[in-house]
């Protein structure tokens, strides 16, 4: 069986990589292998994913995919964007960031937002292939669901009535940013 690292220490998004990956794959938990996560330098999401993977190859010698990704919300000019992760940290959790997000669009008419994915993908001694997600949605006025996990509901996709943290895992997973991104990349390889 061959095996895949799934560059990531959010259980969320290695349940989800790890579901659109083929089941070909033995997907490897940087955990596992007590691989600690690289500090984000990076200025975009692009960047930071590809950091990521760079990073994690280091220690495997079979292929790694990283990802990178976040909110970005327009009235709060596209933040927390690639700070998503960092701004529930700093508030102790995702579910008092969306309480601050909520706060903060209070008074906002206008409650478009963006998830964007960006996917990286490495090969011992190949390049670095990269494929960016994005999808399209609004932020609701409360928090609604306790399904899927980060800023999910929160989060409603254009033409759907519910928040990713109200749909089924299924449902959400085949429509998502990360989906996106996912199906981009495997255009450009053989995975």
């Amino acid at each position: 069986m061959k095996k895949i690292l799934i560059g990531t220490h959010n259980k969320g998004k290695f349940r989800e990589i790890a579901y659109l990956l083929p089941k070909k794959y033995k997907k490897i938990s940087p955990i596992f292998l007590k691989i600690k996560s690289p500090k984000e330098t990076g200025k975009s999401f692009a960047s930071n994913s590809r950091l990521k993977v760079r990073f994690f190859s280091k220690f495997v010698d079979y292929p790694v995919i990283s990802d990178d990704s976040g909110l970005c919300i327009q009235a709060l000019k596209n933040r927390p964007g690639i700070y998503s992760a960092r701004l529930a940290k700093k508030h102790g959790s995702f579910f008092n960031a969306m309480k601050f997000i909520l706060k903060k669009m209070e008074k906002k008419k206008k409650r478009k937002a963006i998830f964007v994915c960006s996917l990286s993908y490495k090969e011992k001694n190949k390049k670095i292939v990269i494929a960016e997600g994005k999808l399209n949605g609004n932020i609701s006025t409360k928090i609604t669901g306790k399904r899927g996990f980060g800023y999910d509901p929160i989060f409603i996709p254009l033409k759907n009535k519910i928040t990713f943290g109200q749909m089924s895992k299924l449902k959400k997973i085949k429509m998502d940013h990360r989906y996106i991104a996912f199906q981009k990349l495997r255009r450009k390889i053989k995975i």
